[in-house]
């Protein structure tokens, strides 16, 4: 019997930002329309290997992943055991341009879950330019933390435990068992301080709010998609967001939670296709 052989291909691309060198991974997979993939907070690229894997997807879509620097494959800058990772939007906003700009995307359709659902919502603000379309999935204007978020970086817990702990409450019950735990796994691989410092930004940076109404989804969609089993970014949260921007759409994923295309790629597979058939060709 022939190995099985992913048609995901994974490189590195060397960026600089703010003055220091980056080298980022980033996994592709497909043709066509280029679709850019963010992950979630504390998370990598393996979040989307079941699109990527997906060939009626990837058949007219090619569908591209990157770490963000501190995450999987993307190692922190020189120097950064001198310094706390904490992320900002500027930063944010400035790796993603970054990444589409070395790798000469044009107007991707960006695809963002969690923080990057935000991130997308902020780019759709701020740069829609550079983009074709936007899909904010698990998305919303902003939450303040629920939790301590100092739980995760701290010497008496095991903070990638920790952050698997939380993570488990915004899984769908009906998630199948053995992604449940591919999906926590990789919360539990996550470098010190990481999910603690993606946490900073997604629960204290409200700047997006007043930015929504000037998003103009005449020229650039925006759908999002939120999880009915999502307790971080509920569905009453997106659909707050969404009324919020002129011309957005919004849908309620039953039986969903808050990492879909990890924790539930069979059930996430037709709303994500429904959310691409919303943009550009």
């Amino acid at each position: 019997m022939s190995a099985l052989i992913d048609p995901i291909v994974g490189r590195y691309v060397t960026v600089t930002l703010s003055g220091r060198t980056h080298r980022i991974y980033f996994e592709e997979a497909g043709q066509g329309r280029p679709v850019l993939c963010l992950h979630t907070a504390g998370a990598d690229t393996r979040q989307w290997r079941h699109l990527m894997n997906d060939a009626e997807v990837t058949a007219t879509n090619r569908l591209i992943a990157f770490d963000m620097p501190w995450h999987g494959k993307s190692l922190p800058p020189e120097g950064f055991e001198t310094e706390e990772y904490l992320l900002t939007t500027e930063a944010y906003i400035e790796t993603v341009l970054a990444l589409v700009e070395a790798l000469g995307l044009e107007k991707p359709v960006l695809a963002g879950c969690s923080m990057g659902g935000r991130i997308s919502l902020q780019l759709a603000a701020l740069h829609a330019d550079r983009f074709s379309g936007f899909i904010a999935i698990e998305a919303s204007d902003f939450q303040p933390a629920w939790y301590d978020i100092d739980w995760f970086h701290r010497p008496d817990a095991h903070g990638g435990e920790m952050g698997a702990a939380l993570v488990s409450a915004n899984i769908s019950p009906y998630a199948p068992n053995a992604e449940r735990w591919n999906t926590l796994w990789m919360f539990m691989q996550s470098g010190p301080g990481v999910f603690r410092g993606d946490l900073s930004f997604y629960t204290k940076d409200e700047s997006l709010i007043p930015r929504l109404p000037q998003i103009d989804t005449a020229k650039t969609p925006v759908h999002i998609l939120v999880g009915s089993y999502d307790l971080t970014c509920t569905p009453e949260d997106a659909q707050r967001t969404a009324d919020a921007i002129p011309g957005a759409t919004c849908t309620v994923m039953e039986e969903l939670g808050h990492f879909p295309m990890s924790e539930h790629p069979e059930g996430f597979r037709p709303f994500f296709i429904d959310a691409l058939d919303k943009m550009p060709a």
